[in-house]
């Protein structure tokens, strides 16, 4: 019975819960790259998101010469080269721009966040391009910021 006291107190002891790591929103096992013929005058105007991990579908997005307005949040831009860009929060890589500059899929090559933004906010097929793109550098698409898709 001498052995019986011992385990029942062990088993009244508390564990120390760990703070979980934030888990990021793309594979780092997975190959990235950015659209080398990007530039901010492919960029500028007015987008809207279509998909987002960090905002709402419909949030306007406005490419300056050397800033971005992401909803109510202006950041300076500051181009790196070869579609890439730093911008205040940390690395903005454009993975696909259609040719016409009319659909594109972003994001944080470190996993932060991701983005489909579009000139009208109804990127059509584009849509579906844009996705299989970010998906294929290793982004879990299930984690926007919301469901509603343009069409």
């Amino acid at each position: 019975m001498r052995w019986l006291l011992p385990l029942v107190l062990a088993g009244c002891t508390s564990t120390a819960v760990l703070p979980r790591a934030p888990v990021p929103l793309r594979n780092p096992t997975a190959p990235v790259a950015s659209q080398t013929d990007v530039s901010l005058s492919r960029l500028g105007g007015r987008w809207q998101v279509v998909e987002s991990s960090r905002a709402e579908a419909g949030t306007e997005v406005l490419f300056g010469a050397n800033a971005m307005r992401f909803g109510t949040d202006t950041r300076v831009l500051v181009p790196q080269g070869l579609g890439r860009f730093d911008w205040g929060e940390g690395t903005l890589w454009v993975h696909w721009l259609d040719a016409d500059n009319r659909t594109l899929a972003m994001g944080d090559p470190g996993g932060g966040w991701f983005a489909i933004l579009d000139r009208t906010g109804r990127p059509g097929e584009r849509l579906r391009a844009a996705r299989e793109i970010l998906e294929w550098y290793g982004y879990d698409l299930s984690r926007l910021a919301v469901t509603e898709r343009g069409a």
